[in-house]
């Protein structure tokens, strides 16, 4: 999949990697803002007790 990806991004090497590295860091950015804090809720790592 990722070679799939590679071969498609256009331009010389210096490009594609810096358009890598937009994609990686807006599908970090997706996960961090948008489901995380969707799913946050429904995960038990909030109910912790100590006794």
């Amino acid at each position: 999949m990722y070679a799939w990806i590679w071969r498609h991004l256009p331009g010389p090497v210096a490009v594609r990697v810096g358009i890598a590295a937009v994609l990686v860091a807006g599908a970090v950015a997706l996960l961090m803002f948008v489901v995380f804090p969707w799913l946050e809720p429904v995960l038990p790592f909030n109910n912790v007790t100590a006794e």
